[in-house]
Parts: structure tokens; sequence; C-alpha cells
């Protein structure tokens, strides 16, 4: 028996569909599906992991958080202990049965790992399998892809197994050992621990860094000079001056301006605009986030899609389409797909294809692209939001470019010279299918040198330089690859876990007090983890190790010996580092000023129920207390309500972030039950909305 080891049971299920020469007979060991079929004219059995199957750990004695110092994590001793046992019995019974195995998990360092680990319990069940193990590599769940690797079996890569093992032991050792450290010297334990990790830690200095520099920001005030025309319908102009600097000359302008505006120059350039490059992961998950949809998020709908056969592998640095992908079989299954099917047809009806082609040419999967026919009636909203972009933009890596054309107007009125420009599109192009990068026509009047205008209005604007823009979720994506900071797999969990943490909040991601401590501290104490540096330089190792040019082992031992100097530089400041920390714990803790005694209001918990609440920190001699949602991360706005004065808060949790004052007699109060059981109404009446006020009107003190 031929047994096939997929990473999860839906794959396991189409390859199954896929290879077999009959009938499928479905099977389970215990709750463990798995699927027996002929292939090659040998019985062949298909069964699913459910990722990982084995987890590593430190041994026993070294659980106890507050009793094991931190340090002996460094040299401890890794384990891998069974994550999954009903997986693993399955594996292990099947193997028992088999006289050859085919690994067909996911093609790249996890996959890899995760293969690996359940040859561990192939070869413990039935050690003969060690010479009769082969290796499918696939990067599209169709029968055509699945068929050709399958045809074309390779061996099993141990060295890029060992380099997912070596990240994965490396972020055990560094995250283990840092987050204790630091949960000690602050004393936060339990659900309030503060993590830090290898990537996490270096990306939250970023966000950090970047809310610093806003902070120190000194606006600069300018003045820009707007002007109505009249020529039928009244449009605006703007001074040549973009911004003055100096408020006299924006007034002598301003007074300057004749009551009528001659054309001086129309000027018209024509331009192209070239199709985007195919899709990697990168540029995938950025422009998701343009969409509104995480980059967690989307990469958990890409995987989704991927493993129902709907889009190609989405885990890939490619940006050039292999010549082996047939781009003409693509079209004729999107041809039936809703929105595009006559753009299909008209890429179908040219004579030859030429896709778009990025900088990035890798040979492990091509880049992303469609695999399959979906409907919109068969697919929740945020999946089709997925399948469309992947789709739209893999027709538009085949389309023309667009073509556009920009006109400038200028004027003279009284002396000053007045500007105005607007661009439309002349040929759609890829644009006509890709709209998500098209900007709405700026039209302007029909004009010619020597037309006259009335000036129908004129306004000087008072305005501030801008400090710079925080990181949104798909920039930053660009920002970590860019700087080596994790990889394709990884960066969408960092910042979801950055998220979890209550480092940051919002997109653009803004970071709380906490957040901005914990960046401090390990900037001033352990540079090393706060700095993209060592851990570009870790992943470029891990890169070597996959191509056999180090050996695992001294990649993370050279790690231990870098946390070993990290260690001994945090325990010579453990008061000043957990000073910092506390103190942006403390800032985030404070809501406002008591109405009563003007003392702070901070968040507090009871002694008996452990509830938390709002409590003056006045007290004993003030007892003014408000409740608070028992659920969730709670930020402190620094704003008051405008119906009541009270301080307001955003609460974090729940399928949405809500902002409410802690005041239950606020009148506004009313005006929340009566939009939240609207916006219940209309999202169908799942209750999501109502919640939040529930949970406020159920908290006690």
């Amino acid at each position: 028996m031929r047994l096939i080891i997929s990473e999860k049971a839906n794959t396991a299920k189409k390859i199954a569909q896929f290879l077999s020469e009959g009938s499928v007979k479905e099977g389970k060991h215990r709750s463990v599906p798995h699927h027996t079929f002929e292939w090659k004219g040998e019985q062949t059995v298909s069964v699913g992991l459910k990722g990982h199957v084995l987890n590593p750990e430190y041994p026993e004695q070294y659980s106890n958080w507050q009793k094991v110092e931190p340090r002996e994590l460094i040299d401890a001793e890794i384990l891998k202990s069974v994550s999954e046992k009903g997986v693993a019995e399955a594996i292990r019974s099947l193997a028992k049965k088999a006289s050859s195995v085919v690994i067909a998990t996911d093609f790249d360092r996890e996959g890899e790992l995760i293969g690996v680990e359940a040859l561990s319990l192939v070869f413990e069940a039935n050690p003969k399998l060690v010479d009769h193990v082969e290796r499918a590599r696939f990067s599209a769940l169709t029968p055509g892809e699945v068929g050709r690797a399958f045809d074309d079996l390779l061996e099993v890569s141990r060295e890029l197994a060992e380099a997912g093992e070596a990240r994965q032991d490396i972020d055990l050792i560094w995250g283990a050992t840092l987050t204790r450290w630091v949960s000690r010297a602050t004393k936060r334990y339990g659900s309030a621990f503060l993590s830090v990790g290898r990537v996490q830690s270096p990306t939250l200095a970023l966000i950090a860094e970047r809310e610093r520099e806003r902070r120190a920001f000194v606006p600069e005030p300018y003045w820009e000079l707007e002007v109505n025309l009249q020529n039928g319908e009244p449009f605006t102009v703007r001074h040549q001056t973009d911004r003055f600097k100096d408020e006299a000359r924006v007034r002598e302008a301003y007074e300057n301006l004749a009551e009528t505006a001659t054309v001086t120059e129309v000027e018209q350039k024509s331009a192209t605009r070239k199709p985007p490059t195919p899709f990697n992961t990168t540029a995938f998950l950025t422009a998701a986030a343009s969409l509104g949809i995480s980059p967690s998020r989307a990469a958990r709908i890409a995987e989704d899609l991927y493993t129902d056969g709907f889009i190609s592998y989405p885990r890939t640095d490619n940006t050039v389409y292999p010549r082996s992908l047939d781009l003409r079989e693509v079209l004729g299954y999107l041809r039936r797909v809703e929105g595009v099917g006559e753009h299909a047809e008209r890429l179908l009806g040219q004579e030859k294809l030429s896709p778009t082609r990025g900088k990035k040419e890798t040979t492990d999967h091509p880049p992303i692209y469609p695999t399959g026919y979906a409907s919109k009636e068969s697919m929740r909203d945020d999946r089709w939001k997925i399948y469309q972009l992947v789709v739209r933009r893999f027709l538009a890596t085949l389309s023309h470019e667009a073509k556009t054309l920009r006109t400038t107007l200028r004027f003279d009125s009284g002396g000053e010279t007045l500007v105005t420009g607007g661009t439309v599109v002349t040929e759609e192009g890829w644009l006509g299918v890709y709209p998500y990068s098209r900007r709405a026509d700026e039209e302007l009047p029909d004009l010619r040198e020597g037309d006259v205008l009335q000036v129908v209005g004129k306004e000087i604007l008072a305005k501030e330089t801008q400090p710079p823009g925080r990181y949104g979720a798909g920039r930053l994506i660009n920002v970590m690859e860019d700087l080596g900071l994790g990889t394709k797999a990884t960066r969408p969990n960092i910042i979801q876990n950055l998220y979890d943490r209550g480092y940051v909040h919002d997109d653009p991601l803004v970071p709380t007090e906490k957040g901005m401590a914990v960046a401090q501290a390990l900037k001033d104490f352990a540079s090393e983890i706060a700095s993209h540096e060592m851990t570009a330089e870790l992943e470029r190792s891990m890169d070597a190790i996959s191509e056999g040019k180090i050996s695992k082992d001294s990649v993370v031992d050279e790690s231990r010996d870098v946390l070993r100097r990290v260690y001994d530089h945090l325990q010579s400041s453990e008061t000043e580092f957990a000073d910092i920390v506390w103190e942006g714990i403390r800032t985030d803790e404070t809501l406002g000023k008591c109405p009563e005694s003007g003392h702070d209001l901070i968040i507090r918990r009871s002694r008996k129920s452990r509830k938390r609440f709002v409590g003056c920190s006045g007290y004993p001699d003030c007892r003014v207390t408000y409740p608070l949602p028992q659920r969730g991360e709670i930020i402190p706005l620094g704003t008051q309500c405008d119906a009541c004065g009270s301080p307001e808060i955003k609460v974090l949790g729940g399928k949405r972030p809500w902002v409410t004052c802690i005041n239950m007699d606020c009148p506004k109060k009313q005006e929340q039950r009566e939009a939240a059981a609207k916006a219940e109404q209309e999202e169908g009446g799942n209750g999501s909305s109502t919640e939040n006020v529930q949970q406020l009107e159920k908290s006690t003190t």
C-alpha cells in the first residue's frame, strides 16, 4: 500500500479524487478521515494532517514562570511533543500497513518541516519505510498540476525542513526567554504577560519610532490661495505657489487678484500606465489591505481558497509566470466568472498573450493566479473579494497599457498666476478590469488661450505641515520585507500578534503607551531584539541552511550566544527597564480626570471579583467609580464625551472596536442603544452590535 500524507484533510481528499483510477472509498481512523483508491495499479491511501503534528516545547520542569530563572531556557533541551494526538495515531496506524510514502505537504520551509515531522511518526511505526519516501511538489490543487507532480516525484529536502526547524527553535528560545524575563521584571503574569519576539519586537520598534517622530514633529504654518472661476459651472483653481510660507505674501496675492482671469496656457500631455506585475505574497497582502482586509485575515482566506482549488499557492516570492503555465487554459474558465467574463473573452481572442514580469523570479512556486471557476453566490463576501482580487490581477497582467491625458490650465489674474490640472483615462486597457488602481477622472472645462473667466470667489486657507504618516498594515508588510523581518508566511501573524497583545490598535497602526514603553525599554537595554539587523541576519542564515551551506545547529547555537549577551545586559538594568514599561502601562490605565476631586481616573480591579472598573486615584477620600466592559482591551482616547463630559474610551475586542464614554447615565447611551439595535437589524440580527452596549450595562464595580 502507498501512503500519501498532505497538510490538510481537504487537500488529502482532493488528491484522492484527482489521482483515483476508479472510485474512492472513504474511511476513518477514529475521527481522522482517509481515502483509499487505486493509482498506477497500486492501492493508495491519502490522509491529511492538521498542520504541525509536533510542537517544540521545554520539559515540564521549566513550566513555572515565577520559579524558573529565564536564563535557563537559553540552553534547555527542546522537546518535540505530539500536538495532534488523533492525527498522530492515524499516521502510525496507516504507516504499519504501507510499503511506501509520498509527502504532499505545502512546498516551502514550513510545509517541508511538517512533512518531515510526519515522517518521524511514520518511521516510528514502520522503520522499513526509511528508504521508500518520495515528495510531491505542486503549486495548485488542480487535476493537471497534482497529476504532473505525482508523475514526477522528488526527494524530501531535509535542508529545507531544517531551515524551518531552526526558525521554530530560535523563535521559541528568544521568545520564551525574553517574554518570561520581561514578565518577571514587570510582575505581569497570566493573561497580562508582556510578549517579546525575535520578529515581533523589531516590528513594534518600527511602529513606535514612527510615533516618536510624529510626537517630536513641530508643525510649520503655511497658506494656500484658492480661487473660484466661472465658465458655465464654477470650478476651483489654485495659486501657482502651492504653499505660501509668508502670510504677508499670500495676502498680497489675494489683494492683487482681479475680477477676471485670462487663460494663458493650455498644456496637454499623454501618458501610459503599464499593467501591474503578477501577485507575489507581499503585493497580494498589500492590495488586500487596501480593500480593508487585514494581512492575517487575507492570508487565511487565501489559504482556504488554495485548498479549495480556486487559487494557486499563496506563499510565493515569484513575480514571473513560468512558461509551463497555460495562460489560455486559465482564461478559459475565467470566461464564466461574474464581472470579468467579457475581458477574459477579449484576451482569448488575441493572437499573442504577453504577461507582465516583475523583478523577482523563483522556481519554487508561480505567482498567485486563479486556478478554478467560482461564483459570487458560492462564497462569503470576504472570500469573494479576495478571489475577485486575484482573478482581476491575473487578467490585468495580460492586458494592454492604459492611456491617460493630463491637462494643465494656467491663468493670469491681476499679475498673479493661477493653475489647475486634471487627468482623464483615454484608453482603459488593464484599468477596465482592475479598478482598484483607478482614480476618478478629473474633468476640466474646455478652454483656449485668451479665454476670459469671471473670478467669483477667493479664499486664503491657513494650514500646517503634517507629521509623517503612521504605517498601515499593507505598508508595514512592505517595510518588513525590505528590512528582512519575518517571512512571507509569518509577517501577517506577527502584525496580528501586536494587536492581540494590546501593543497597537487601529489601521494605520497606533501604538498604545504600553507598546511604546516596551519598544523603548528594549531599545535602551536590549537593542539587538529591537533592531531589524539581527533578525534579518538570522533569516539569511536560514536561507543558507535550506541551501545546505551551513548547519542548523551552528545557526541555533550562534543565536544562543547573542541571546546570552542580551540577557546579561537586561539583568543589569532590570529596575530601569521595569520603570519605563510601568510608566507606559499606567498611562494606558489613566482615562482622565475625576469630575469631583480632580484626581486621575484609573482602571482598577476588584479584589474579590477581579472585575475591572474605573476608580478615582484619590480613594478613599474620593469614592467615584464607573463600570467598564469586562472583555477587550481598553484604550484611553484623551477625549471627553460632548454630551456629558466624561472620558471616552475605545474597546478592542469582538467583531469591531467601539467607542463609548464611561458614564452610564450619559444621554448618548440611549442613542447608542437605538443605533445598535438598528445596526443589528441591518446585519441580519446576529446580535453583534447590541452586544457592546449590553456589555457595558452588565459591567459592575
